[in-house]
Order: structure tokens, then C-alpha cells, then sequence
């Protein structure tokens, strides 16, 4: 089948996370993906880790075509309007002011492509006290509430991955869907704006939900206790994490599978809510139980009696896993200079298909030359174009 995507084209102007990510994701869908880059060094997220070919890019980008402008450049900035002109979409990750000083503002795209989809992806929005400060991934954690839901406030460090980046991308790419329908029934383009606050806000609905229903206060154990979710040490060192949820059957399952009825019958853990309530101390008790035995046997107990559970696993054991094996989950893919590269594949099937993964992250420029012949511009143009520092 043709991927859902297909015909519909994106110039993304995205640095680092956000922006990349949206569209990818619009590529993984069979989008066609040109990625302009400052010919100085390209996206910044490529020397992220060292060199210009870093992971970090890399999962960010795959399915793109890399074209070197220097937008401040008049020609270059003539190019790019050229290719904004024949798209669908264009994606931009930058402070509000930006796409203004780059000759790029509303009216400038308007004039030259009404039927633009331009998605504008910000820290704070587009306006109010905070529009003009720089935004990364924690200070959108902060701001939003959920550091309050994941730093120890008597251990306070950042950990784990990129949440508020990956979350506003995916946002920006959801509005950017919305839009690309309504334009099929009324031929208009629109302007897409998400910001990583609100899209954080948006993220985790229940805590302030549950605050305002009840004005109880939400912590770093609150949805853990109330979920009834444990992360917990094997006799082998191996962490295993259980989920009991609200069934009790699960709760019946587990006390059977640690060969725990006493706890059953123990007035504090009666009834879920009582778990709740006293949930650490249950946490300890389970914790005693699982030293007991080695990864493996719990295991083998909790898939007998049916409890939601799951080893913890590091990143490297991930792609081993039986059930990650037989989905495919990762693939591998060669780049013409980089050699083979490893990834994940889009999550999303239609029709029983993934969308496609056709080409690997691209080399800075990598296909300047090939995007400026197909906009009718030729090889010695080109080449006075990149001496003149355009392109």
C-alpha cells in the first residue's frame, strides 16, 4: 500500500529535538522531507555528542534530504521561499522573533504559498512575560509541574530521557495532521502553533485533574500508590517492575505468586485503597519478597498467575527481548559514507505495513546539489551560489 503521506511535502528549518522529530515522524508517514541546515555546521544537535554524524542527529533525522542554505543570504533565502512555495508543510523550532528576522514572516509565506501548513514550534508561545527565553527539554519538565512528579526534592538531579522535546514534537505533528484534513475539504492553509509548556500541561492530564477534584496534593508517588506499581530488587541484583492497576485479580494473583496470603488478610491492604494509603509499607513488603528469589523465577510465577510485570531492562538488552524480536522493532540501514546504521522503526502500522524507513539521517548538504537541480538552478550556478556563501 502507498504510505499515508505520500505526495505531501515538508521543508523542515527545525534544530535539535522538536522540530526534527515532527518531522520525521511526517516521514516516517511517507512524507517528502527536505531539511535546510546553516551550511556552517548544520543542525546543532549534529556535533551534539561529538563529530557531525552523532545518535543524537541520527534518530532525529532518518528519511530527510539535507540542502545547505544560508538563509541570511538573500539567494539563499530566495531559494528557500522557492521551495516553501511547492510545500505542503513547513516546520520551524525557533524563537518568536526568528522566522521575522530571517524575511520569513507571515505575510512573506502567505504571499507566496496560501495553501502553507507552517507549524511554529516555541518554548513559551508566541507571545507574554516568557516568549523570548530560550526553552530545552528540562526547563519544560519544570515549568510544567512534572518535575514536581519525577525529582526527588531531598535528591534533586535530572534523569532519564528527553520527555518535554519528544512530547511537543509529537504534538506539533498531531496539529499538523488536523491540518493537512482541513485543508483537503476547504483548500486553506493554516498556521500550527504548539508550545512546549502548554504541550507538557497537555501531556499529563490527571494530576491536575485529580487536584482539582479533591485539592489533594500530587507527588513524586502519587500516580505509583494509586496505580499500584513497584519497581523491585531479584535475589540476582535484577529490578523487575510490576503493574497491578485496579483488578483485583492481579492484586490475588501476586500474593499468590510470592506465596504471600498473610498480606491478603492484613487490614491495611484489604482493599486498593488501603494499598494506597499505604503504599511504602506494602512497597517493603513486596520488596522482601523479592529478594528471595532470582529474576527468572519471578518471571516464570507472575506469567502463571497472569500479574502485569516486566523485567527492567538496560538499552542494550532491549532489541534481545523474544517478544521486541519478533515485532522488528529495530533495523538496520546503510548509509553511503556513514556505513550501516541501526534505528527504530515507526511504531505505526497500516494495514498490517510500517511506514517506511528509506534512507538513513542525512550527511550535512548531503543533497544540496540533487534539491537545487530539481529547482532548475545548474551545476555552475551552484557552484557560484556556494562561493558566494548561499548554499
Amino acid at each position: 500500500m502507498a504510505a499515508p503521506l505520500d505526495g505531501v511535502r515538508v521543508v523542515d528549518l527545525g534544530q535539535m529535538i522538536t522540530g526534527p522529530l515532527a518531522a520525521r515522524l511526517l516521514a516516517d508517514m511517507g512524507a517528502s522531507v527536505i531539511k535546510i541546515e546553516n551550511p556552517e555546521g548544520g543542525d546543532l544537535f549534529r556535533a551534539f555528542r561529538g563529530g557531525r554524524y552523532g545518535g543524537s542527529f541520527i534518530s532525529y533525522n532518518r528519511n530527510k534530504r539535507s540542502l545547505t542554505l544560508n538563509l541570511r543570504h538573500a539567494e539563499g533565502r530566495a531559494i528557500a521561499l522557492k521551495l516553501i512555495a511547492q510545500a505542503d508543510v513547513l516546520l520551524d523550532n525557533f524563537r518568536p522573533y526568528v522566522m521575522a528576522d530571517l524575511g520569513l514572516d507571515r505575510d512573506t509565506l502567505a504571499a507566496v504559498n496560501p495553501r502553507l501548513i507552517h507549524a511554529s514550534i516555541t518554548g513559551f508561545g508566541p507571545d507574554g512575560p516568557y516568549a523570548q527565553r530560550p526553552a530545552y527539554d528540562t526547563v519544560g519538565i519544570a515549568l510544567s509541574g512534572m518535575g514536581s512528579l519525577v525529582f526527588d526534592p531531598e535528591n534533586p538531579q535530572v534523569s532519564g530521557p528527553t520527555l518535554a522535546d519528544n512530547v511537543t514534537g509529537m504534538t506539533a505533528c498531531q496539529g499538523i495532521l488536523g491540518a493537512l484534513y482541513e485543508r483537503s475539504r476547504t483548500g486553506r492553509g493554516c498556521r500550527v502553533e504548539v508550545n512546549m509548556v502548554e504541550a507538557m500541561i497537555a501531556f499529563m492530564p490527571d494530576p491536575f485533574s485529580n487536584y482539582y477534584q479533591t485539592g489533594a496534593a500530587q507527588g513524586l508517588y502519587t500516580r505509583s500508590s494509586v496505580s499500584q506499581s513497584y519497581a523491585l530488587r531479584c535475589s540476582d541484583g535484577r529490578l523487575i517492575a510490576v503493574h497491578l492497576s485496579s483488578p483485583d485479580k492481579f492484586w490475588r494473583g501476586l500474593l499468590r505468586a510470592i506465596e504471600r496470603p498473610e498480606l491478603g488478610a492484613d487490614a491495611r491492604f484489604t482493599e486498593r485503597p488501603d494499598r494506597t494509603k499505604h503504599y511504602q509499607i506494602l512497597r517493603g513488603e513486596l520488596a522482601k519478597s523479592f529478594a528471595q528469589r532470582p529474576l527468572a523465577e519471578w518471571m516464570a510465577r507472575l506469567s502463571a498467575e497472569d500479574v502485569p510485570f516486566a523485567p527492567v531492562y538496560s538499552i542494550d538488552e532491549v532489541e534481545h527481548d523474544p517478544q521486541v524480536r519478533h515485532l522488528g522493532t529495530f533495523y538496520e540501514i546503510e548509509h553511503p559514507t556513514q556505513g550501516p546504521q541501526k534505528g527504530i522503526r515507526p511504531p505505526l502500522r497500516f494495514d498490517a505495513e510500517r511506514g517506511p524507513v528509506h534512507s538513513a539521517a542525512p550527511t550535512l548538504g548531503e543533497h544540496t546539489d540533487a534539491v537545487l537541480a530539481e529547482l532548475g538552478i545548474g551545476a555552475e550556478e551552484i557552484a557560484r551560489l556556494r562561493a558566494a556563501g548561499a548554499v
